[in-house]
């Protein structure tokens, strides 16, 4: 490119204008720009816009499965909770590996160092693998066991446990379809990381009610059934991703030639994950204790919590998608030698994000119950889920600031420092605020969603605090 060598806002000033129809068709078909360089509202367009959708997908399809789930009962929706509690863990590890391999790729292409993006991307996907291996050993032998713990009902135990194994079994497609998409992220490509969530969970949605009731020859599974959806639909993503990896996209490819062991890469992928690890783990295994303590109280209350957690990741992906734009922009121009135009990006982002979670909360407020109803009829589950969108609305759009603030740490590559304000909100006020509230006080199910609200009010204002100080402009990876 003959403006390459130019600077950033002489070649914003050059930049041809497009019209906001151009801009939509290219985040969503895929644009070779530079985001060190072009105008910062287009790059957060060209980033956010396919971001959003891919989450949009991914949050349609876990309200799609709940709604269908939900038909079994409640039991069949609190089994789908407690396993979720064990598929945070997961996650805890898929996110925190992804949020490293976004900060790493993202840090190579800003440096133009492409042959280094993709060595890396193939080490992150070796280290994926071998880290889904404890997760599928433990699904595969110990469901029931597993539910026991979390305190799972009878028909849990009898019926629910087949889920349990095919969602731990095959968490090395989660954690794969999590890691690769974060390389496209991280290297700009966004668009191809859409395009792979809406075919792995547009074929989740198909399979999920011919699998559950039964279609034709096709059986009806019941609560395996969406599983096995879920694994197929997925599956079919990852491969998806690995041929489109090996191809090349327009900012990255890794080639056959990479596919070999790189201890050095390997151990900066791992430092610099441990921290997005830790973060996710602190965060997750609060949930995990939060649903034990709900157990307590009855499957309805895991029920009405359960849905609401749908619907709360329903309406957080487009916030999320916003802020995983920021944390490639924070990445790529921390890279290419621009911690102005880092900074800059992360306040557009985080007012973007909490004029919309603001929206959400006047939906919370007002239709709370409408909401969670959609997907049970019981009107105690109804009235519990309800109940917890409602206290969330009270400050929903600190969420916005919280998202974008963490983002912009784990885009550098300082993943710690969120770590450590997770122990402290989550571990040292969120856990022990709800047991005080629940167990002591007999607040029943309200006590877990006020400590929630208290706990997360806080550490949001707080990490932004901690934003506005700067340190993260000089993190390495």
């Amino acid at each position: 490119m003959e403006n390459e060598n130019l600077d950033p806002m002489t070649v914003q000033a050059v930049e041809p204008k497009r019209s906001t129809w151009q801009a939509l068709n290219d985040a969503i078909r895929g644009t070779d720009a530079d985001y060190t360089k072009i105008d910062l509202k287009r790059a957060i367009l060209l980033l956010a816009v396919p971001m959003i959708l891919e989450l949009v997908m991914e949050s349609t399809f876990a309200v799609v499965d709940i709604y269908f789930v939900g038909k079994l009962g409640a039991s069949a929706v609190a089994t789908v909770g407690l396993t979720e509690t064990y598929l945070f863990l997961l996650y805890s590890l898929a996110m925190g590996l992804s949020m490293a391999v976004t900060a790493i790729i993202a840090r190579r292409i800003g440096e133009k160092s492409k042959e280094e993006a993709g060595r890396s991307a193939i080490q992150s996907i070796l280290l994926a693998i071998l880290v889904s291996l404890p997760f599928a050993i433990a699904g595969i032998f110990f469901a029931k066991e597993l539910l026991a713990l979390m305190g799972g009902d009878q028909w849990s135990m009898e019926h629910g446990y087949r889920y349990t194994q095919w969602m731990l079994g095959g968490n090395g497609i989660i954690i794969l379809l999590f890691v690769i998409n974060a390389i496209f992220r991280g290297a700009g490509d966004a668009a191809i990381a859409m395009r792979v969530l809406w075919i792995a969970n547009g074929c989740n949605i198909i399979l999920d009610p011919i699998l559950i009731f039964g279609w034709g020859p096709i059986p009806a599974f019941g609560i395996e059934g969406a599983a096995i959806a879920t694994t197929i639909g997925r599956g079919i993503g990852v491969a998806t991703q690995l041929w489109t990896l090996s191809k090349g996209g327009k900012h990255i490819q890794a080639k056959l030639s990479q596919v070999q062991f790189d201890a050095k890469i390997i151990m900066n992928i791992i430092r610099t994950s441990l921290g997005g690890v830790g973060q996710m783990i602190v965060a997750m295994t609060s949930w995990i204790f939060l649903m034990r303590i709900l157990a307590d109280v009855g499957s309805e209350a895991v029920a009405g919590a359960t849905i609401a957690i749908r619907i709360m990741m329903f309406t957080l992906m487009p916030a999320w998608g916003l802020s995983n734009a920021a944390a490639t922009l924070v990445g790529q121009n921390l890279g290419a030698g621009n911690p102005g135009r880092a900074e800059s990006s992360v306040w557009k982002i985080g007012v973007y994000n909490m004029i919309f979670l603001i929206v959400v909360s006047f939906a919370y407020f007002f239709f709370n119950q409408s909401l969670v109803g959609i997907f049970t009829g019981n009107d105690n589950v109804i009235r519990i889920g309800g109940e917890w969108l409602k206290i969330l609305s009270y400050s929903y759009f600190v969420y916005g600031w919280w998202m974008v603030s963490v983002q912009a740490f784990n885009g550098s590559g300082d993943t710690k420092t969120p770590t450590y304000i997770n122990l402290v909100f989550f571990w040292l006020i969120q856990i022990p605020l709800a047991y005080l509230l629940v167990l002591q006080l007999n607040w029943g199910h309200s006590g877990v969603f006020w400590a929630v609200f208290v706990s997360e009010t806080s550490v949001g204002l707080f990490t932004l605090w901690m934003f506005k100080r700067g340190k993260w402009k000089t993190a390495t990876v």
